[in-house]
């Protein structure tokens, strides 16, 4: 069993932590509409192309969350300059309430598990996972940052097959987006399920669900053939 991170084990974004942020650079942003602009926007930006500077990524989504948040047209610079901010505060960690259940049962039936997140390193996934609590559930963590590689790269998730000695097959990825998570695992020949928890929980493709409590589930039916 393979997990992302950021939206899937941990809650990315406190928003009232993001708010406060944004005061820092001058910008009276609602706690709300910065919530619905980073759900709006991180759907669009998990549609474009793989991004050759991750970096400048996180500027451009940043940048187009504020100024939908703010309501005008901000400074070009001003993602990049809310990018740093964020990367040089410790966020608040906050589990998802599905979370330990989840990893409890998966882990209770006999499953490896391992995190695969686009991230600074794994030194930094595995503190995050340390602060929440969870890290003692986790075999290995594989970091984009560390590895050289990023998702929707396949690449990735067939470095971190490798070393645990799993074949695709036999390996399932839960991520909450799309097409850097979901697809990027089946193109790398894995079973994915998209975690959308703002969804209905009926699409196919990728199949979707809306708690990580459906995980074990899916998982026997895989292993039945029956999914």
């Amino acid at each position: 069993m393979l997990f992302d991170l950021g939206g899937t084990l941990v809650e990315e974004c406190d928003f009232n932590f993001l708010a406060e942020l944004a005061r820092r650079l001058y910008l009276d942003v609602h706690p709300d509409q910065l919530a619905h602009h980073y759900v709006e926007l991180e759907r669009e930006f998990d549609q474009k192309p793989p991004p050759a500077d991750r970096e400048r990524h996180l500027a451009e989504f940043w940048g187009a969350v504020l100024e939908g948040a703010a309501g005008k047209k901000l400074d070009p610079g001003t993602g990049e300059n809310f990018r740093r901010l964020l990367h040089e505060e410790e966020h608040p960690i906050h589990l998802y309430s599905d979370v330990r259940r989840c990893l409890a049962r998966v882990r209770t039936a006999g499953r490896s598990l391992a995190v695969v997140s686009n991230s600074s390193s794994e030194a930094a996934v595995r503190r995050i996972l340390d602060r929440g609590g969870i890290l003692g559930y986790f075999d290995r963590v594989f970091s984009s940052g560390t590895e050289g590689v990023a998702k929707p790269d396949p690449e990735i998730f067939r470095r971190a097959l490798r070393r645990l000695r799993v074949p695709p097959e036999e390996a399932v990825h839960v991520g909450n987006l799309a097409v850097t998570d979901a697809r990027a695992a089946r193109s790398a020949g894995l079973h994915a399920l998209w975690l959308n928890r703002y969804g209905t929980g009926l699409g196919l493709d990728p199949p979707e669900i809306t708690s990580l409590l459906e995980v074990p589930l899916w998982v026997r039916r895989y292993e039945r053939g029956t999914a």
